[in-house]
């Protein structure tokens, strides 16, 4: 299952085929479902997480706690919402598709990509937006 969560942030609203979406991408990795939480929250919420399990002293926009086993996937996706917002700005996204890519970013994570090096972070990127490219076709089937 996934579950949205909500922590020092005003509740936002998903378009119902979200959660498909990413269990299609869970499952197009040959992985399974387990639980997942997706944790929204403000800057600073995400800082004192950053800070206290990471020892990491600067903002981001996610945090992904990895506690997969096997091919079944879990985790909690911890998500600030107005770095989302302030990163859509810098690169001229709107929200929702900033939004959707972070999400997406913390299931490729719990699917075993990485991106510390430049490698990494060129094919996380390019699995980024094959996923997206992927969303408009579970959005056809809402209508």
């Amino acid at each position: 299952m996934i579950h949205f969560h909500f922590e020092n942030i005003e509740k936002i609203s998903f378009r119902p085929n979200i959660k498909i979406w990413l269990k299609n991408l869970i499952v197009s990795e040959g992985k399974k479902l387990g639980e997942i939480n997706y944790i929204f929250c403000d800057d600073e919420y995400l800082l004192k997480i950053n800070q206290d399990y990471l020892e990491h002293d600067y903002y981001t926009d996610i945090i992904t706690f990895d506690y997969v086993d096997g091919k079944n996937i879990s985790g909690d996706i911890f998500v600030s919402l107005p770095r989302i917002s302030e990163n859509a700005s810098l690169l001229s996204k709107n929200f929702d598709e900033e939004l959707r890519r972070v999400l997406a970013h913390g299931i490729l994570h719990l699917c075993g990509y990485k991106d510390l090096s430049e490698t990494e972070q060129k094919e996380m990127r390019d699995k980024e937006d094959f996923y997206l490219s992927k969303y408009q076709s579970v959005l056809d089937k809402e209508k």
